[in-house]
């Protein structure tokens, strides 16, 4: 019986998926960076344009660094949701291109056939998923707060992590790699614990930003800013 291996969850390599799903994903990844282009030389300031290499330089590393989880394997940094927070999620959704085609191309990290399902299960749903969930719970909790802010960021990495993890589960069982359930179970067992490592350098990161340079978080907290922070 095949089995996926545990290190290969969310970085597809080629030969995983079939034609179809890697031509679907591959467009509706060059769809998703072409808009995230157009949006952010439109929308964003210039000032954009440095945050986004810094970010991208930080989860580049930070995805070279691996968390223990039990069972002997071990969990790494997605960063969707936190590049999606510090940038928006347009800005955010390149900066992850970027990171998955420079680790596809020179660390062959994922395969280039499965290169448009990588970005578009750690891209789209990272960044665009987690920041829109981000924001719900934030005016849920508490948006102008800290407590808020801090379970709005941890909620919506961990679902990030999960969700990502259930669609990559799908894409193989469409594409015959290995059946619905099998993928389902391997995928969803192991990533509902990297989703707390995802959650907790996540909040770690945004708290540190918060009380340092609140301002460069994309649109930051207002109101309230003083009194948390005394």
């Amino acid at each position: 019986m095949f089995v996926l291996p545990i290190h290969l969850a969310l970085h597809i390599p080629d030969g995983y998926l079939s034609l179809p799903v890697s031509f679907g994903t591959g467009a509706i990844a060059i769809i998703l960076v072409a808009l995230s282009l157009n949006r952010v030389q439109s929308e964003y300031k210039e000032r954009t344009v440095p945050l986004m290499g810094v970010c991208a330089a930080f989860i580049f590393a930070a995805q070279m660094i691996n968390f223990p989880i039990v069972g002997g394997t071990s969990g790494h940094l997605m960063g969707g949701t936190l590049a999606a927070i510090l940038l928006g999620p347009w800005a955010g959704s390149l900066v992850m291109s970027v990171v998955f085609i420079v680790q596809t191309v020179m660390f062959q990290d994922g395969g280039l056939t499965a290169l448009g399902a990588n970005i578009t299960i750690m891209g789209l749903i990272g960044t665009f998923g987690g920041y829109y969930l981000y924001q719900f719970m934030r005016s849920l909790v508490g948006r102008n707060t800290w407590l808020g802010m801090s379970v709005a960021t941890a909620i919506a990495s961990w679902t990030s992590v999960v969700v990502a993890a259930f669609v990559c589960a799908i894409l193989l069982a469409w594409s015959d790699t290995i059946p619905l359930a099998v993928s389902m179970t391997a995928m969803l067992s192991w990533h509902l614990m990297i989703g707390i490592g995802e959650a907790f350098i996540t909040l770690s990161v945004i708290s540190f930003i918060w009380r340092t340079r609140p301002d460069l978080i994309y649109n930051p907290l207002r109101s309230d800013l003083d009194q948390e922070k005394s």
